[in-house]
């Protein structure tokens, strides 16, 4: 017989503010940029802005110079790791993470086997390595040239493979606030000018659960599992289970935590903050509903396309973007869709109080990454509508 997880049951909301509290997202913190996207492992970064947004909305004094000095003077890089996607991490963790996830990079590989028919794997990345740190390389010239070597091989598949056996970072000025660039790749050990460490499996992992749990905690291995785009994780929960505090969800699926960490009464106010599109807060849990709830699940997304999420009381409740001229807000519901239903909220609170605090961060999010910029906030439709 399965023996059943045992601990406190810990419900939607206290998840969510527990959740919040590690994001940086309950309170602004006073940290340093660097030592936020160290907190949070990284930032989603498939497009250029989402970081720069993401800091906006958790630190107190941001300014998007930060995080572009620490991105020119190498202190973070751009580089695929978590999910196999692109994220902005700490020079540290772009050499720890990397060898990490490396199974998830070699899966990935997998897919385009067939292109590779009579390719060295090994050959190729030593191939791949001394073209990119003699240069850096777009994807489009790293392809041509690794074309010439092997002329019979599909293109496309020989970049990705260089890619994924290779831990290559984007270089500046790529992600830099208002000045960026197109991709272009070097290796992270010729970047950073140190080795990437290599990953000791039991030690390398077991502390990346401690500091998942301690950015997105209390969380179940698959929630980490989702997170990290990996599998098999179960054995470091197991070694490190005397260590943790266990709790269960509100359908009985076993969480894990640390001791210390803090977990904020389930009525602690959640204000409003502007997010950008594919935030891990949204991404980084198998179970979504401690931000997501049931009634909006998809709708921060059409086809492949996401959109900028706003939080209200916590959990998601509309999307957001820039035009030319303006901030357009759309409230899902006109506030109506935070999960009320769902027992998300405790009491209520009139609409014209959320649409306050709303415009108040949104000029709050456009005074830090826009000043100087005019630009008006409307309530309005962001995502299309069939019809429209």
């Amino acid at each position: 017989m399965t023996k059943q997880p045992s601990g406190p049951v810990l419900g939607t909301r206290a998840l969510n503010r527990a959740t919040l509290d590690r994001q940086l997202l309950l309170r602004r913190s006073p940290r340093s940029a660097q030592e936020a996207v160290a907190h949070l492992v990284g930032l989603q970064a498939q497009n250029v802005k989402p970081p720069y947004y993401a800091l906006a909305a958790r630190l107190d004094g941001f300014a998007p110079e930060q995080l572009s000095r620490l991105m020119a003077d190498r202190k973070v890089v751009r580089i695929v790791t978590l999910r196999s996607t692109i994220h902005t991490h700490t020079a540290a963790d772009a050499l720890t993470l990397r060898p990490l996830v490396q199974p998830a990079r070699s899966r990935e590989l997998t897919a385009f086997r067939k292109g590779l028919a009579g390719v060295d794997l090994d050959r190729l990345a030593a191939l791949a390595r001394g073209l990119v740190e003699a240069e850096p390389r777009t994807m489009a010239g790293l392809r041509e040239a690794l074309r010439a070597e092997w002329p019979d091989a599909d293109p496309q598949s020989l970049a990705v493979a260089a890619r994924c056996t290779l831990p290559l970072v984007q270089v500046t000025p790529r992600g830099l606030w208002g000045r960026s660039g197109q991709v272009a790749l070097t290796t992270a050990e010729h970047w950073l000018g140190r080795p990437v460490e290599p990953a000791a499996a039991a030690e390398a992992t077991d502390a990346a659960v401690l500091r998942y749990l301690a950015a997105f905690g209390p969380a179940s291995v698959r929630d980490m599992q989702t997170w990290a785009g990996l599998t098999r994780l179960r054995p470091a929960f197991e070694r490190l289970r005397p260590r943790l505090l266990t709790f269960r969800d509100e359908t009985g699926t076993e969480l894990f935590d640390l001791p210390g960490a803090p977990r904020p009464d389930p009525a602690t106010p959640a204000p409003p903050r502007f997010l950008p599109e594919f935030d891990n807060l949204l991404l980084s849990h198998a179970d979504r509903t401690r931000v997501v709830p049931p009634e909006l699940r998809g709708r921060a997304w059409q086809g492949n396309q996401a959109y900028r999420t706003l939080l209200v009381d916590g959990f998601l409740a509309g999307v957001w973007k820039l035009t030319e001229d303006a901030l357009v807000v759309e409230v899902f519901g006109q506030g109506q869709g935070q999960g009320q239903e769902q027992g998300h909220r405790q009491g209520q609170r009139s609409w014209g109080a959320e649409q306050d605090a709303i415009l108040a961060e949104g000029e709050r999010m456009l005074a830090v990454l826009h000043p100087g910029t005019s630009y008006d906030i409307r309530f309005g439709a962001v995502v299309p509508r069939a019809g429209r």
